[in-house]
């Protein structure tokens, strides 16, 4: 077929990217068919399609999805999602705001309009308008990340509707803001960076679990071998840093056996390990400054990074977090066990995963859905009916269809050619990874239960329909990127 200009125009059929339909199609169909699995009553069995079960209320989501899918690929030219893409970030960010004073209150959440028998949630959609407002402002031909305007206004696309979800308490949502630092990477953003927010967790799970003076012995120990690393002077570490890493690591140990009286018991050992990191965090400036190495001066504020949340934590966990977060995160630390009530969801998911084996036990013969043993089970912890009716055969199928699927938007926004199109394929690529990440790490027992849904297959119509427009916007992308010869 010939285009404008005498170009050969490829048709519809073989534009299209059939295997990320193909893969959609899958996990959407797994997700309806396990949905029914998960509310079925043998003792009063009804039919997949009857509307009174949520398998046939999300037949009817996965038809509409269908339709705006074929609706997205048809009927909207490709380049309204670049135009739109202020405009709809915008009316996304109001709606969160809307939603906290006019929404329903659902489990302390203020996320929820409901009109009617519909309910929405604008928290769902703002990560495609999120994703559309990064790849416009990343994707301009003069963007450069490490230039302060530019990289400041993309963290300030970011932190408002993160910041927004917070304040709904929403935190599970709020937390999926993080899968856009893979994007920032892949545009320029330093590793370093990765690195530091791996440190901040650590810290802050070793401040909750230990101590303070654990966490800030090990933010210290690790940026002193990051900096001989890097300045290829292992014999000083080895020959001074390693000895004094390890005195200090004994020092609350020694000091608990110091009688009571003794005048070393007036030195308690934070003051030494403040000393020493204060030491280190002068010695590294003074570097910095004078090679003009930003390296050495970034390994500054992270020490400094790293003492105030061993300050903060405290105060965060017991006056910020609610008491259902808190005893959540404390379950999942293991400092308390609470198998009847904040553990109970978590610890049923394990029985029911658990029991399926390596086959499972059969499509509708799951025990602990039959009788009702995890609450929420059709929509945060569907992945433990796939367990239990599957086995570890269908949970391994399952990641092994969502791993395809990522990696086909990842390497089709490598083929791009056209910027927005990368930016937005990694964008809405970090999203599933990071949706999955923690659902399937809630059902085992590895995450905090933060309600984040299983992406096409958690029944609700708000996370489908949010997922099929980020997906099917993708193919139309890469679909006019292949339209021309």
């Amino acid at each position: 077929m010939t285009g404008r200009g005498g170009i050969l125009e490829r048709n519809f059929w073989s534009t299209v990217d059939w295997w990320l339909v193909g893969l959609y199609l899958l996990l959407v169909i797994s997700g309806w068919l396990n949905i029914y699995a998960s509310e079925y009553d043998p003792e009063n069995a009804r039919s997949i399609f009857s509307w009174s079960m949520r398998s046939g209320k999300q037949l009817l989501w996965i038809a509409t999805s269908i339709g705006l899918g074929a609706l997205i690929l048809l009927a909207i030219p490709v380049r309204f999602w670049e135009a739109v893409a202020p405009i709809a970030y915008t009316v996304v960010c109001v709606l969160l705001v809307a939603v906290i004073f006019l929404g329903t209150s659902t489990k302390g959440s203020h996320s929820w309009f409901v009109l009617g028998p519909v309910s929405f949630q604008p928290a769902e959609l703002s990560k495609l308008t999120t994703s559309l407002i990064l790849a416009r402002w990343m994707g301009r031909y003069n963007f450069r990340l490490y230039r302060r305007r530019d990289f400041w206004m993309t963290v300030a696309f970011i932190l408002v509707p993160m910041l927004i979800i917070v304040a709904e308490n929403e935190t599970g949502s709020a937390l999926v803001y993080l899968s856009f630092l893979f994007v920032l990477y892949r545009e320029g953003l330093s590793g370093w960076w990765l690195f530091v927010l791996f440190m901040v967790i650590v810290v802050f799970i070793l401040t909750l679990v230990f101590s303070p003076y654990a966490a800030l012995w090990t933010a210290w120990l690790v940026t002193v071998i990051c900096m001989a690393a890097s300045a290829g002077r292992i014999r000083p570490l080895l020959c001074i840093g390693l000895p004094i890493a390890a005195v200090l690591a004994v020092l609350p140990y020694l000091w608990g056996l110091l009688p009571e009286g003794n005048i070393l018991r007036a030195i308690h050992p934070s003051w030494l390990l403040l000393g020493v990191v204060g030491v280190c965090a002068v010695y590294y400036l003074i570097r910095g400054l004078r090679e003009g190495n930003m390296y050495r001066l970034l390994s500054v504020l992270a020490l400094l990074l790293a003492l105030g949340i061993t300050k903060a934590v405290p105060i965060v966990f017991n006056n910020v977090l609610q008491e259902h977060q808190r005893t959540r995160i404390e379950v999942l630390l293991g400092m308390k066990e609470d198998l009847a009530g904040a553990g109970y969801n978590v610890h049923q998911s394990m029985i029911a995963i658990g029991s399926g084996g390596l086959t499972g036990k059969g499509y509708l013969e799951g025990t602990q859905s039959a009788y009702g043993f995890v609450p929420e089970q059709s929509t945060d912890f569907i992945f433990c009916t796939i367990g239990e009716e599957w086995g570890f055969v269908g949970c391994l199928l399952t990641l092994i269809l969502y791993g395809f699927l990522i990696a086909r938007i990842v390497m089709r926004s490598e083929d791009a050619r056209e910027p927005f199109t990368r930016i937005y394929g990694y964008c809405i690529a970090g999203i599933l990874f990071l949706h999955v990440l923690i659902n399937v790490g809630m059902t085992i027992g590895l995450m905090p239960v933060i309600g984040i849904p299983l992406p096409l297959i958690s029944y609700g119509g708000s996370s489908l329909w949010a997922f099929t427009a980020m997906i099917f916007i993708f193919i139309a992308l890469c679909r006019n990127e292949k339209k021309y010869f």
